[in-house]
């Protein structure tokens, strides 16, 4: 709960203002000597200010709630029930709090008596609240000790449909990104040689060079009353799944640059809430730490930090790691506001920001997997975290057809061809009829969903924006493709050879990117070569830091694509990001890929002396 305080005969400003000057200065001062503020803090008459109420979200402010009448207390159980709605299962209750923001406080009887108000309306809702802080408001000197609290209520509002965040690992090889979500996930320290991270691992190669080359999935599960849900208590993913209320999914992505493909391909595809980018405390900002932060950033994914190793280095060399850190994210290419967790209290304050246009901070924390130096703050802040979608937008997007984008394929025996990925639009049930596609001749082919699985556990139906894997009737796994996707019947089934997208070129190693430059583009789950075709200026080329649009057309295959979509391309040291304006269709009848333009060409055009061909721009194979 952020709070301003103002000395008693000083000007105040208005909430929103104090509120955001509440952050700014907790991120000047970096918490330094907490302990010697407060206790002089104490000795002082103070007011609190927060941001006036909002009519929608899961926050509350109640400033008592005192001997009820009945009608009253359906009033405000049907409130709860909004707020909860509202924030997928969790609303948060500010106690002592006016609707304008302005923080009364409560006495030390008329809180308990409100509390449990409150805990019989949860109670009647079949919901569970744990009080996340108090605070004091006023000055115990003059007798009149007053504090607010901030209160979690959180209720499964239907069992299917657990509150899901995902949540993408970033960071450079020998981070401790790994031994980190094996210390989380598994409820076990690291014994300082790597063993936290065994369980993670699904390839031999990666348990003999300690590195992740492929996407790995972890679950961290709370329940209702905040307690963390791990396999040092459940044995298996559906105990988790059925113990806990909330649900936090990590994406844990490879490090090492030369598997930089699939790490952009897991940030494009799974679409993370969040980000957590991992840095080694001894090593700092080094190999592609920096190219995955600048991933992020581009993808506009709120970003939080974790300073990993704090054991192995003394503190003056770890505050060093988190000082240059600062630095990258205060740049001008970066413009964030970096913000040292050293608290339960700023966990708590930082992990409700980490939405909307507040997303702009990035918390740090500094941690150990092996000693579980601020482990816990980084548990509670995990607690905390808000869904990037409110209940009306997860509404809207159920009722829209069905749309399933293909990341992983799989061929499980006396099962069959078996997909994983996400489902961006409506839901998916049991023995559902869809269409796959596009093949590469562009067409669309029926199959039948025999059944669904999510977190490793068997379900009905799966709905939008969750990650689950199908098994499919009716195809073959060979005839089945990363980036196609399952589809409802009732929509247009179209393929796209080329699109227009306004890009901005991120970096170029040469002076321009000119016509016929050679790139891999991610879409989503897409990830296929494409040409330029055109670039649309009056140069005819592009340099970096610069905007324009320019139409792409892909090499080998059409590709099912949306108007509106985030594009990545890169080719070595070339990146660059965009949105895509406009799409051509792929005519079956007369191919219009890039291959099949330049088989024309070659056909029907004579031989050329090598003096006669024109220098093209350099291009870089896949």
């Amino acid at each position: 709960m952020p709070v301003v305080r103002t000395r008693v005969g000083e000007p105040t400003n208005t909430p929103q203002r104090l509120h955001d000057c509440d952050i700014k200065s907790g991120i000047k001062s970096k918490h330094k000597n907490m302990d010697d503020q407060r206790s002089t803090s104490d000795m002082e008459c103070t007011s609190t200010y927060l941001p006036p109420e909002e009519e929608e979200g899961n926050v509350e402010y109640k400033l008592k709630l005192l001997n009820p009448t009945a009608c009253r207390i359906e009033h405000l159980i049907t409130q709860m029930k909004w707020r909860l709605q509202e924030g997928q299962g969790e609303a948060i209750y500010k106690i002592g709090v006016e609707d304008n923001g302005l923080c009364s406080g409560l006495p030390d009887e008329e809180m308990e008596e409100t509390l449990s108000t409150l805990q019989q309306m949860a109670d009647r809702l079949g919901a569970d609240l744990s009080v996340l802080r108090k605070r004091e408001v006023d000055c115990p000197a003059l007798g009149k000790r007053k504090t607010i609290a901030e209160v979690l209520v959180r209720k499964v509002l239907d069992r299917h449909q657990v509150l899901d965040l995902r949540v993408s690992v970033l960071g450079n090889a020998d981070a401790g990104k790994s031994t980190l979500l094996g210390v989380l996930t598994q409820g076990q320290l690291d014994n300082g040689h790597g063993e936290a991270r065994l369980n993670l691992f699904r390839h031999l190669h990666e348990i003999q060079s300690g590195r992740t080359s492929c996407i790995s999935h972890e679950i961290l599960g709370f329940d209702s009353r905040g307690e963390v849900v791990n396999y040092s208590e459940s044995r298996t993913a559906e105990e988790i799944c059925e113990n806990a209320s909330k649900l936090v999914t990590f994406i844990d992505l490879a490090g090492h640059h030369k598997y930089l493909r699939t790490t952009v391909f897991g940030l494009t595809s799974h679409f993370p809430d969040f980000a957590m980018l991992v840095i080694s405390a001894n090593r700092g900002i080094v190999g592609t730490t920096r190219e995955h932060l600048g991933f992020a950033l581009a993808l506009n994914v709120p970003t939080f930090a974790v300073v990993t190793k704090s054991d192995l280095c003394p503190p003056p060399v770890a505050d060093r790691t988190c000082k240059q850190l600062e630095r990258l994210l205060t740049s001008p290419g970066s413009a964030k506001i970096p913000f040292r967790v050293t608290t339960i209290d700023d966990a708590i304050t930082v992990g409700q920001m980490m939405t909307g246009e507040k997303s702009n901070v990035v918390p740090i924390f500094q941690v150990s997997s092996v000693t579980g130096q601020n482990l816990e703050l980084l548990k509670k802040f995990l607690n905390v975290l808000p869904p990037q979608r409110n209940a009306r937008e997860q509404a809207k997007l159920m009722v829209k057809p069905s749309e399933f984008q293909i990341d992983q394929v799989f061929a499980v025996p006396d099962v069959g061809p078996v997909v994983a990925g996400s489902l961006l639009r409506g839901t998916v049930k049991e023995n559902e009829g869809l269409m796959i596609g596009p093949t590469t001749a562009g067409k669309f082919l029926p199959v039948n969903v025999t059944s669904i699985r999510r977190n490793r556990a068997p379900c009905r139906a799966a709905r939008a924006g969750q990650i689950a894997s199908l098994s499919l009737e009716g195809v073959e796994k060979d005839d089945i493709r990363k980036g196609m996707v399952l589809i409802s019947n009732d929509v247009a089934l179209e393929s796209f050879a080329a699109f227009e997208a306004t890009i901005c070129l991120l970096y170029h190693p040469g002076k321009n990117l000119q016509k016929g430059f050679q790139t891999t583009v991610h879409v989503g789950s897409v990830c296929r070569t494409a040409i330029i075709e055109k670039i649309h200026n009056d140069e005819g080329s592009l340099s970096t830091n610069k905007q324009a649009t320019v139409t792409f057309r892909f090499v080998t295959s059409p590709e099912y694509i949306r108007l509106g979509s985030t594009l990545l391309f890169r080719e070595r040291a070339t990146k660059g990001i965009g949105q895509i304006t406009k799409l051509f269709s792929y005519n079956c009848e007369e191919p219009n890929l890039a291959t099949s333009r330049r088989k024309v060409s070659t056909t029907n055009s004579p031989p050329a002396s090598p003096s006669s061909i024109p220098q093209q721009p350099r291009t870089f194979p896949i």
